[in-house]
């Protein structure tokens, strides 16, 4: 039997120990499945190099990438760096692109959390900036980013600016949408006890959203690397994304297999995680939507 101890904030000890029972086991569930897909992913892999039938000084399998990471000997005749050079330069490249697409990350899920709020409780706000909004995202992003540089210059500002808007407009949407949904009966006491907008906003509107702003966290995780490898190609010339068009130019294809391959691995990962924690957090501020699923 297990005891529980009730804490000033509220919540007891069991009821701690099953948000992070929950989210383990959610974490270590996810994890299973992304061995799975990466057993699929490497067939595929595999397949679709033999199917298409791509040259092999294009294309590389599973094992010439880790031929490449771990076992490669360094051989001055042909100018190749040994496993670990390759490591080396592949780990500081992804350091910066992790940055840059946590900085992306933040910016787009806080701007669009600032934006939603502001739209759900003022209407007029919404109705002025939405449109706005709306033709800013249907101007493509290539086409941006050269007045962005200009702007914002070629660093850390730049990053925030592109990765924020990669992840701004998805997550706009969901929020906006889970704010809204909150139930009238809950709006309807509120407004009988004369809550003010910004009590209602943090008693009702947000909790009633967690789904949604977990549904963006989700969504934003491959969109803030996607954002980060676009601002490193067309901006600052550095991390992964300055790294993938380098050695096309000098014809290292291992390095350009290897450097995706770890890409998509940190934003699997980062999804699991993501996904981890909504499992922990959604029991108790959106136990409806468990049911659901279940």
């Amino acid at each position: 039997m297990t005891a529980t101890t009730s804490t000033p904030t509220g919540i007891t000890v069991s009821g701690r120990s099953t948000m992070v029972s929950s989210a383990l086991l959610r974490l270590a569930r996810n994890l299973a499945w992304l061995v799975v897909s990466l057993v699929v992913t490497i067939a595929l892999w595999e397949a679709f190099l033999h199917v298409y039938k791509v040259p092999k000084i294009i294309g590389r399998s599973p094992l010439d990438v880790y031929h490449y990471m771990f076992t490669a000997k360094a051989s001055t005749v042909h100018r190749l760096r040994s496993a670990a050079g390759n490591r080396t330069v592949l780990f500081h490249n992804l350091k910066t692109t992790l940055r840059d697409s946590a900085i992306g990350y933040v910016a787009g899920l806080a701007g669009a959390m600032a934006v939603a709020c502001a739209f759900v409780m003022w209407r007029p706000v919404q109705q002025t900036f939405m449109p706005i909004a709306l033709v800013l995202r249907s101007v493509p992003l290539f086409a941006m980013i050269p007045l962005i540089t200009l702007v914002f210059g070629r660093d850390i500002l730049a990053v925030a600016v592109i990765g924020g808007i990669v992840c701004f407009f998805p997550s706009l949407v969901n929020i906006i949408f889970g704010l809204q949904s909150a139930s009238k009966s809950s709006l309807d006491l509120m407004a009988v006890y004369g809550a003010s907008k910004f009590k209602t906003l943090r008693k009702v509107l947000v909790p009633s959203a967690v789904p949604s702003i977990f549904a963006a966290l989700k969504i934003n995780v491959p969109a803030s690397v996607i954002g980060a490898l676009l601002a490193e190609w067309l901006a600052t010339g550095k991390g992964s994304g300055d790294e993938m068009l380098t050695v096309i130019n000098t014809f290292d294809y291992g390095e350009l297999w290897s450097a995706v391959v770890l890409v998509t691995l940190v934003s699997i990962i980062a999804y699991s995680i993501v996904s981890a924690i909504e499992g922990g957090v959604l029991p108790r501020f959106a136990p409806d939507t468990i049911r659901r699923r279940t």
